[in-house]
């Protein structure tokens, strides 16, 4: 028998953080590792591959998957799109290696039919499940509980958490209450990693960040981009980086009059990548056009997405 000072077993696994596009998810993910290693935008379907982010606690290990975002729109006309079907199999996949997953959804607009749709393809893989409401910053207290007692009618959540992932509101106490659902075992990865993406592909999603922030319509969805060179010296990084459209008019977009949106998509990728390397970085970027590439699953595996079987 274990006496009552003996410490609390070790435990460690996966949780997986599903919603609709743009509910919130990678940044809660930023939030819980207190560094960004997810893109964020307030455009719907910036994630396109799974993040892992790893969290690690005194007697913990909690190891977060952020997902693209799953609608039904995903499954209707859009998914002729491989790129799509892809997105939605990779956070389908996620959720099913999960231990435990996150179900979030929007106080400002909760319960949309993507939640419902959501909500309904995670419920088919049997694993426990935490219902997080986000956005609680943009809300009045006095329209939480209802909400939270309508959420109680639409399925057999664990927990639910009240939450702000742009504040912090409520994550510490999510963060604390996961181990508890988590199977004892131990840690998976080393205490001073905080995830398992490479240097060159938190490259690429900076410079891909950018072009969401700074362009419209189709331009940043028919967007990729793939790092051709990253070579470390001792005083300075230098990164080139190809970023793919699939018409030569989003290629004049992406450059602008004389250069000038290069520029700027160059410089605000370049200052971000130089504080998260914390060394200087030479940024250098190319834009070629990869006609229809989000439709053909060769192009897809060429640019670093796996296209659906």
């Amino acid at each position: 028998m274990p006496s009552k000072t003996d410490p609390p077993p070790f435990r460690s696994g996966y949780v997986s953080i599903a919603g609709r596009p743009n509910v919130g998810k990678s940044t809660l993910l930023n939030r819980v590792l207190g560094e960004k290693i997810a893109i964020i935008s307030r455009k719907p379907n910036t994630t396109r591959n799974r993040i892992l982010g790893i969290r690690n606690l005194t007697h913990a290990q909690i190891i977060f998957l952020d997902t693209p975002g799953i609608s039904s729109g995903s499954f209707g006309h859009k998914a002729q799109k491989q790129l799509n079907r892809y997105m939605v199999k990779e956070a389908m996949k996620a959720c099913g290696d999960a231990d435990l997953i996150l179900l979030m959804i929007e106080a400002t607009r909760p319960w949309q039919d993507e939640d419902l749709f959501t909500l309904k393809n995670i419920s088919r893989l049997n694993l426990p499940a935490f219902l997080l409401i986000n956005k609680i910053d943009r809300v009045g207290k006095p329209s939480l509980l209802p909400l939270i007692n309508q959420s109680q009618r639409q399925g057999p959540f664990k927990e639910i958490f009240p939450v702000s992932a742009l504040t912090g509101h409520g994550v510490d106490e999510l963060v604390d209450t996961i181990p508890s659902y988590l199977p004892e075992g131990p840690a998976y990865f080393p205490e001073d990693l905080i995830t398992d993406q490479a240097e060159r592909f938190l490259a690429a999603e900076t410079v891909r960040e950018k072009v969401f922030a700074l362009t419209d319509k189709e331009v940043p969805y028919s967007t990729a981009v793939t790092i051709e060179e990253f070579k470390e010296a001792p005083d300075i990084i230098r990164i080139s980086a190809l970023i793919h459209v699939e018409h030569d008019s989003q290629k004049g977009i992406l450059i602008g009059k004389n250069g000038a949106m290069l520029k700027k998509i160059g410089t605000l990728a370049r200052r971000e990548l130089e504080e998260f390397l914390a060394q200087r970085v030479f940024l250098k970027l190319l834009v070629r056009v990869e006609k229809n590439w989000t439709r053909n699953p060769k192009s897809l595996r060429k640019l670093g997405y796996q296209g659906p079987n």
